[in-house]
């Protein structure tokens, strides 16, 4: 009898064990966890699809990566359930495409191939197109004549090119704009964090720089944008992408985000941009931008 009893209270503890341990990887579970990039743009977009989610009543985390092959891949091993990427990136950096195509064919290109190599699903883009632009200040246009990237080719011998370190290595980057512009070499390239890329341009210490262009930077600078005259730089439109067993089990999360649409332009996120390069939290800015477009 004592035996028995013993039994019964040893199923009653697994009982209890087992169901406390799947309360907890529910919980768990019910847990969105959503990555970012390290620069001002994927923090506050991180922050942003974090606060909406949660105001819809999801519970996310939401943590900050390094470039894009980093939340790519974190992405694709199941430790992250979303991240916001850019068309341009999707097609050139982690596809290695090098014919430039429409906005419309390269969003097509990168969701088919995402969705069949890597169970990825690409939601419609927020609305703003984050590509890669050269920009000078007033001063070194004037100097050196400048209106487009073909202008920079006899002079670029004397200058200094500034840019993220993912640029000098990407095939929408710099290998691949030589290329396009034949006979294009500056004096020399100096990788930074993109943060500090606007200043040093300001205080001369580049000649050029690679900016984003929805970097509230270039207005506040006043400076001047050359024209991509060869068509090189990608559309790069933003857009939630999530793993496709997520979006699956999850299809409410997907219409939520699809609410998203093409609410953003590349005007509000200089603005957006802008006020976290100026000193205001992430999270502050974030909600902003839920409230700015009634969505909290």
């Amino acid at each position: 009898m004592k035996k028995n009893r013993i039994i019964s209270l040893m199923i009653v503890v697994m009982l209890f064990a087992a169901l406390f341990t799947g309360c907890s990887s529910s919980d768990e579970d019910k847990t969105i966890n959503i990555v970012h990039k390290n620069y001002t743009e994927q923090r506050l977009l991180g922050k942003m699809l974090g606060q909406y989610l949660e105001s819809k009543g999801y519970e996310t985390k939401v943590s900050e990566l390094g470039g894009s092959m980093l939340c790519f891949n974190a992405l694709t091993s199941g430790e992250a359930d979303m991240y916001a990427e850019y068309t341009g990136t999707g097609y050139c950096g982690i596809l290695d495409q090098t014919e430039i195509l429409p906005a419309e064919e390269t969003y097509e290109y990168v969701k088919k191939e995402f969705e069949e190599n890597y169970d990825i699903l690409w939601l419609k883009p927020l609305g703003f197109n984050n590509t890669y632009v050269f920009s000078v200040t007033r001063d070194t246009l004037e100097k050196y004549d400048l209106e487009t990237i073909s202008d920079l080719i006899p002079v670029a011998g004397d200058l200094i090119l500034g840019s993220d370190a993912e640029f000098t290595s990407r095939v929408d980057g710099l290998p691949g704009l030589v290329k396009v512009y034949e006979g294009l070499e500056f004096e020399s390239t100096k990788s930074m964090d993109q943060g500090l890329t606007y200043q040093a341009l300001v205080d001369k210490n580049i000649d050029v720089n690679v900016s984003y262009a929805t970097d509230g930077r270039i207005a506040k600078y006043d400076l001047v944008n050359l024209v991509d005259d060869k068509n090189f730089f990608p559309p790069y439109y933003c857009t939630p992408i999530l793993r496709m067993d997520f979006a699956e089990a999850n299809p409410e999360v997907v219409t939520a985000l699809e609410e998203l649409e093409g609410l953003f332009s590349d005007e509000d996120m200089q603005k957006y941009n802008l006020m976290v390069d100026e000193g205001e939290s992430p999270d502050d800015v974030a909600t902003k931008m839920l409230e700015d477009k009634g969505l909290i």
